[in-house]
């Protein structure tokens, strides 16, 4: 007969089963065990095996550690698909951020060249006003 002890990480990731032979245990709990594996579709579940076969015993640890490793890969699959989607959210971000930037600069360079043109026209007129009225300005200033 098997018997068997069934401990579950305290974040439920991890199911570890130990297996010993002996003739005390019942059948009941090979048909528990076989039960650990809830995200196994039914036709991959581990079939409980012919105690009396000790390679049948050694079959059933095997699929068992396989079942185990299919839930962790699961897991592990879950938890990059996640952080993929982030990443994801993440390059959308930092792509409007980047065009933002982008119009931003665009918007400066425009500015900075409309103030040279401005700064140009302000000191045309200061001259052409300094030509055009000297003498208005003298008289202005002497009053």
């Amino acid at each position: 007969m098997i018997t068997s002890t069934r401990r579950v990480s305290p974040d439920k990731s991890e199911v570890r089963i130990a297996f010993s032979l002996d003739d005390t245990s019942d059948v009941k709990d090979v048909e528990d065990i076989s039960q650990t594996f809830p995200d196994l579709e039914q036709r991959l579940q581990p079939v409980p095996p012919c105690v009396s076969l000790r390679e049948s015993v050694q079959v059933y640890k095997e699929h068992c550690r396989m079942a185990r490793e299919f839930h962790q890969v699961k897991h592990e699959i879950a938890v990059l698909e996640d952080r993929k989607r982030k990443l994801l959210a993440e390059l959308v971000e930092d792509e409007k951020v980047a065009m933002e930037i982008a119009r931003l600069e665009e918007e400066f360079r425009r500015l900075t060249e409309e103030n040279r043109t401005l700064v140009t026209v302000h000191n045309e007129r200061a001259q052409q006003l300094e030509r055009l009225c000297p003498t208005g300005r003298t008289r202005q200033d002497s009053s």
